[in-house]
Order: C-alpha cells, then sequence, then structure tokens
C-alpha cells in the first residue's frame, strides 16, 4: 500500500512539476531565433507609421484602405527581407520586455519629429509658418 502510496505520488508530482518549468514567466522568455535587431524594428516601425498616415489621409473606404495597408505592409517587408512571422514573433518579444519596445518607440518617435522637420523647416521655428494673428491684443 505504501509503495502504492508513493509511487502514486511521483505520478502526480511528475506531470506537475514538468508543467511548472514549462510555464515561463513573460520577462524569462527567450528570444526567437529569428529576432529582428531593434534598428530594424525601428526603421520597420517608423515607416510603417507613415505608410499608415498615408493611408489614413488617402480618403479611401475603409475596406479599400485596409487592403491599400496590408499590401503595402507585405511589400514593405518584403522589401526589407523580413517574413511576417518573424516580424510578428519580434514585435511579441520586444513587447514582453517593455523597456525594449519603449525604447524602440522612442526612437520611432524621434525618427518621426526629425523626417518632419527635413520635410517642413518652418515648424523647427516656433511661430514660423504660422500667419500673423489678426489681432494684437485682447478684444474689447
Amino acid at each position: 500500500m505504501k509503495s502504492f502510496h508513493c509511487r502514486g505520488l511521483r505520478l502526480l508530482v511528475a506531470p506537475l512539476l514538468l508543467a511548472m518549468s514549462a510555464c515561463q514567466r513573460p520577462e524569462e522568455a527567450p528570444a526567437p531565433a529569428d529576432l529582428l535587431p531593434k534598428e530594424q524594428m525601428i526603421s520597420l516601425l517608423t515607416d510603417l507609421h507613415v505608410l499608415e498616415a498615408r493611408v489614413e489621409s488617402s480618403r479611401l473606404h475603409p475596406d479599400s484602405a485596409r487592403a491599400l495597408y496590408l499590401s503595402q505592409h507585405k511589400r514593405l517587408l518584403k522589401q526589407s527581407q523580413v517574413t511576417d512571422s518573424a516580424f510578428q514573433r519580434s514585435y511579441r518579444y520586444y513587447g514582453i520586455h517593455g523597456k525594449d519596445l519603449n525604447d524602440i518607440y522612442s526612437a520611432v518617435v524621434d525618427t518621426l519629429n526629425a523626417r518632419s522637420r527635413r520635410a517642413d523647416p518652418a515648424s523647427a521655428i516656433p511661430g514660423a509658418g504660422r500667419p500673423a494673428p489678426l489681432i494684437n491684443g485682447p478684444i474689447r
């Protein structure tokens, strides 16, 4: 009876230990083999956000805009020689590691701001490019 109890306990505990060891906390998740470097993620995300802004400002019907975005997204990844699954796995990995994704998006925002300043140099000077106010002082 005692050997049956010990054996039954082992049979119950062994799968439990295996299951617990297989469950990793998100911050301990291993990097995928095809993880994109941060610099490449910054470049891709920057281009994807520009693409998204262009599609949104195109005034297409939502279904046409979505189709355009998806086809251009696919083209951009192919141009960069990145598979969609590698991009998704990398994004998920960096998302689990919140600080990494925060660093990536800080660089994306900086890059977008720099591109915006190059495209419109007047926006770099506070007040430049804006029309002068029609009325000086408070209205009485």
